[in-house]
C-alpha cells in the first residue's frame, strides 16, 4: 500500500445505536491505514468532538441565541465568495458544486445568518463543532466556508463517498445516519437533502451560478443525472495532519 494510506469505516460503529451526535475517532493501523469511527478504540485519538444541544420547543430560539434570517437579496452574493468556495473544495477534493449547494440552502449566501439553534454562518456551523474543525472566528465567511467543507471532507470519507449519506449527516449528525443504517427518518432531512442534491445538479449543469442559485422547484426539475458519489482522486489531501487520505468510491 505503500505511503498512501486508504480510509477505512469500522463495521462495528454502525451497529452501535448512536445519538443525532457521535464524537470521531481516528487512528492508523500497522499498514498505514487511516481509520474514522465512532467508537473509541486502543491507539485512537479524538479527531472531531460531537456535541447535542439541548433541544428547544420548535420556533423558540436556544438560550442566548440571536436568530438572524438570510436576508440579503442582491443576486451578486453568490458569486462573492467564489474565491473561498473553490480554495476550500481544492483543498479537501469536495465537489465546488457540492459546496455551493450547501451554502444555498444553509443560509441562501448570507454570512449574517443565525439559526435558531444557533448555527452561524454561509454554511451553518455549530459553534463546537466550528472549534473542533479549527474555525477561530465562525463569522467571517472564509473560515466558515473552510471550515464546513473540512466536515463535509470528513463525513464523505465516513459515509464511502455517498452524497445522500454525507448531506443527510451534515444535517443530522453523523450518528443519526449510522443509527438508522441511512438517511434518517426526519421530514426536515429528508427534505434538506432533496434540496442539497437539487441544488448540486443544478450548479453541475448551469455554467452560470447567479441563474443556478435562483429559486426553483426540486419536484420539477427535469435534470436527470447519475447518482453521484464525493470521491476525490488518489491526490487528495488528508482531513488532518499525517499520513494522505484516499475515499474509496462505492
Amino acid at each position: 500500500m505503500g505511503k498512501t494510506a486508504v480510509i477505512a469505516l469500522v463495521a462495528a460503529a454502525a451497529l452501535c445505536p448512536l445519538s443525532a451526535a457521535a464524537d470521531i475517532y481516528q487512528y492508523v493501523d500497522a499498514d498505514g491505514v487511516v481509520h474514522f469511527s465512532s467508537s473509541k478504540t486502543a491507539g485512537s485519538k479524538l479527531y472531531l468532538k460531537s456535541t447535542m444541544p439541548q433541544a428547544a420547543a420548535p420556533g423558540t430560539p436556544r438560550p442566548g441565541v440571536v436568530p438572524f434570517a438570510p436576508q440579503d437579496r442582491d443576486p451578486t452574493r453568490y458569486t462573492r465568495f467564489d474565491e473561498y468556495i473553490r480554495q476550500a473544495s481544492g483543498l479537501y477534493q469536495i465537489p465546488e458544486q457540492l459546496v455551493r449547494a450547501v451554502i444555498k440552502v444553509e443560509s441562501d449566501y448570507d454570512p449574517r445568518a443565525v439559526s435558531y439553534a444557533g448555527a452561524r454562518g454561509l454554511m451553518q456551523l455549530m459553534p463546537d463543532t466550528a472549534s473542533g474543525l479549527g474555525v477561530k472566528d465562525i463569522n467571517d465567511p472564509r473560515e466558515n466556508i473552510f471550515g464546513g467543507v473540512r466536515y463535509l471532507r470528513v463525513l464523505a470519507n465516513l459515509f464511502n463517498g455517498d452524497l445522500d449519506l454525507t448531506v443527510a449527516a451534515y444535517n443530522a449528525g453523523e450518528g443519526a445516519v449510522m443509527q438508522h443504517g441511512g438517511i434518517p427518518p426526519y421530514a426536515q432531512t429528508r427534505e434538506y437533502v432533496v434540496k442539497v442534491t437539487h441544488y448540486y445538479r443544478r450548479y453541475r449543469t448551469i455554467p452560470d451560478p447567479i441563474e443556478a442559485s435562483l429559486w426553483s422547484n426540486p419536484a420539477s426539475s427535469a435534470v436527470a443525472l447519475p447518482a453521484p458519489t464525493v470521491a476525490p482522486s488518489p491526490a487528495a489531501p488528508p482531513v488532518s495532519q499525517g499520513a494522505p487520505v484516499v475515499v474509496n468510491a462505492r
